[in-house]
């Protein structure tokens, strides 16, 4: 499953707003994600975010504990499902022009 990036394709036909409510969903994803590290892995991410790295691969290389992987995951899962929700609502619209 695609867990981080998600400026895919099918991003390139929503509107302004949809973009938007993506961006949000991101955004506190990281958030959340940044809440769980410690000061030296915040640093690390951010370091591995500007190499190039997506979200995904960024925390791969990071050192966590069990206990972080699985809130990561925990995260990163419910963040997939609101993304799914909104390009759902997004499918519905379409569907009703």
């Amino acid at each position: 499953t695609k867990t981080a990036s998600y400026s895919t394709l099918s991003e390139i036909n929503l509107t302004p707003l949809q973009r938007q409510e993506f961006q949000a969903v991101r955004q506190r994803r990281n958030r959340e994600i940044e809440a769980v590290l410690n000061s030296a892995q915040r640093a690390q991410l951010t370091h591995n975010l500007r190499a190039g790295n997506n979200i995904k691969e960024a925390l791969e290389k990071l050192n966590l504990q069990p206990e972080q992987q699985e809130l990561v995951k925990a995260i990163v899962q419910f963040t997939n499902l609101k993304m799914k929700a909104i390009s759902s609502r997004h499918s519905l619209k379409i569907g009703q022009k």
